[in-house]
């Protein structure tokens, strides 16, 4: 699959990253923060279950459940 990536600033220093699949809007409870483009169209497995780039886990189920992927607030 293509994900369109997003990142934000975080404390710290730090950035936190959301994917979306390709040519979707970013879900209305993630529009409330300043996301800003990282990459489009990253491609992936279908199956991911992490983009380590991106500090993103569970890429495929957080997708099917929710329809995007988010940085874990613990990293």
């Amino acid at each position: 699959m293509r994900l369109d990536i997003y990142r934000r600033a975080e404390t710290d220093g730090k950035l936190s990253y959301l994917a979306v699949p390709e040519s979707r809007n970013i879900p209305e409870e993630a529009t409330n923060t300043d996301w800003e483009i990282e990459t489009r169209a990253y491609e992936v497995d279908d199956d991911a279950d992490q983009v380590s780039e991106f500090d993103l886990e569970n890429v495929a189920g957080q997708i099917g459940e929710k329809g995007y992927a988010i940085t874990s607030s613990q990293h």
